[in-house]
């Protein structure tokens, strides 16, 4: 290690009930860089940002900082160091206002100690909001009812308020629009110029390569090596992580769409879209793309059945259904994976067992009474085939990674027969492996026509796997690509109302 080096972590190691987490690792990083950390999910990433933070303990192992011998034993002692973390799970208070939360154990008083002084904190929250780029956020506003996106921002703008010397990233772009990370990306190369260290954490490696200094590599537990992004590949960083080079991102398909399968009439909801039309075929993949707010995840949850449009109809096979709550839509053979699997997508207090039999328990059910042998049967050949590690289904959801985590999501609707299937963001926080394992996953469930809506904000993902994409932009649907005619200067030209993208390349729909 350099001893010139701001931040040097060696043989850092940490277990959880015999399993090892951290063997080892050693790290270093420079006052005004940006380190990213990558690896698969359960490589060890965030528990070593864990203890960075204070938030848990090694079991042996040493952390220099500035050349002095440090422990944060707690968030708080962290914190008092200079180190700010912004979680992938996000630490605010739902029911405080976003100047609250921002300026949290540091709210302005007036003559009096114990009076807030409201307006002055309202500025203050203001400033630092706009300091950020992040101008658009009402800091009135309870937290609660802001968009995850904005939730995020948030996050980021507490964490810079005090000025950090250590500033740790956990995924921070997962839930941001292109506009937002840009403004992040603005935000970090300013941090920099102030010798703020950025430890950043993604899995999207073109921006790890955008945005980095230099690139560490972890893999299970161990530190597989340091490098410059100039001076790699993603295919060579791929190999580093995983253990060996990934052939065929993308499925190749076998079958051609068939027969139509669901069809959406004018669905509209005041406020989130208006006059929704379209249709998905068995065995289709149909992409959906637009920027945060643009409708997409309003739309899908109206289709499951767990919001109600005001007007417009929803067909299976040709008839009409009324989707009065999720039930009716598990009755019907729909699913839905939701953007965000931790707030409404797993319980995450329950096993693994408990998780991926919640929508089949009809099914192992006798006179009200669960057959949990039956049901256990089921799931661990669920959890078998898709890999789910560990395999034991007793454990504890919150206890798995992130990948992990959204198989088990996935399992629960496959283990349903779902035949019209919609994924929400199917990829968000998931390894560069695991990514490859749930494309190949869609791709065989088209093959054996499951109708498929794939929405997400990878243009990558939507262009490698769709058959036909729509593009929603302000609660509309404003153009339908087929597959030869989609690319990503196009889908971000009309997500964005460029007038000039890809004249007559692509059916545009009137936005009257």
């Amino acid at each position: 290690m350099n001893t010139s080096d701001f931040l040097q972590v060696r043989g850092i190691k940490k277990s959880y009930d015999g399993t090892q987490a951290l063997k080892g690792v050693d790290f270093s990083s420079k006052a005004g860089e940006v380190h990213a950390v990558v690896g698969e999910n359960g490589a060890g990433k965030s528990t070593l940002m864990k203890i960075l933070a204070g938030a848990i303990q090694p079991d042996s192992g040493e952390i220099i900082l500035a050349g002095n011998p440090v422990r944060p034993r707690s968030p708080h002692f962290a914190f008092l160091l200079g180190i700010r973390t912004v979680y992938q799970e996000f630490s605010l208070i739902a029911h405080l206002s976003v100047t609250e939360n921002i300026l949290m154990g540091q709210m302005p008083t007036g003559r009096f100690k114990w009076w807030i002084d409201w307006p002055g904190a309202r500025r203050r929250a203001q400033e630092l909001l706009e300091s950020v780029g992040f101008t658009a956020i009402d800091v009135r506003a309870t937290t609660s009812r802001l968009s995850v996106s904005h939730q995020q921002m948030v996050e980021i703008a507490k964490a810079v308020a005090t000025k950090p010397r250590i500033l740790i990233l956990d995924e921070p772009s997962a839930v941001l629009s292109q506009k937002e990370l840009r403004r992040l990306f603005a935000l970090i190369r300013r941090l920099k110029q102030e010798s703020v260290l950025v430890l950043y954490i993604s899995h999207r490696l073109d921006e790890v390569f955008e945005i980095a200094d230099r690139i560490t590599v972890l893999k299970d537990g161990e530190t597989v090596g340091t490098v410059i992004p100039r001076e790699t590949t993603e295919n060579e960083l791929i190999k580093m992580m995983v253990g060996r080079p990934l052939e065929a991102i993308y499925p190749k398909r076998r079958k051609q769409p068939g027969d139509q399968l669901l069809e959406v009439n004018n669905l509209s909801k005041p406020g989130e879209f208006q006059n929704v039309s379209f249709s998905v075929a068995r065995g289709e993949i149909l992409g959906i793309f637009g920027l945060v707010g643009s409708g997409r995840t309003a739309v899908a949850r109206c289709i499951f059945g767990a919001e109600q449009p005001t007007s417009g109809e929803i067909q299976i096979d040709g008839k009409l259904i009324k989707l009065k709550s999720p039930n009716d839509s598990v009755k019907a053979q729909i699913a839905l994976l939701t953007e965000d699997r931790k707030r409404d997508g797993l319980i995450m207090s329950c096993s693994v067992c408990d998780n991926v039999g919640l929508a089949t328990m009809d099914r192992v059910s006798r006179w009200t009474l669960l057959n949990r042998r039956q049901q256990k049967e089921l799931v661990q050949a669920k959890v078998q085939e898709m890999s789910i590690r560990p395999p034991e289904i007793n454990r504890l959801v919150r206890t798995l990674s992130g990948g992990n985590q959204q198989k088990v999501a996935l399992a629960k609707w496959l283990l349903a027969r779902a035949r019209l299937l919609i994924l929400d963001e199917p990829t968000r926080g998931v390894d560069v492996a695991t990514k490859v394992e749930i494309y190949h996953l869609i791709g065989e469930l088209a093959d054996t026509e499951v109708g498929i809506i794939l929405i997400s904000s990878e243009l990558p993902e939507i262009l490698g796997l769709s058959n036909r994409v729509l593009v929603m932009r302000e609660g509309r649907i404003v153009g339908e690509f087929s597959k030869a005619q989609a690319g990503e200067e196009s889908l971000l030209a009309c997500a964005t109302g460029v007038d000039t993208w890809m004249e007559g390349s692509a059916q545009t729909l009137n936005s009257e």
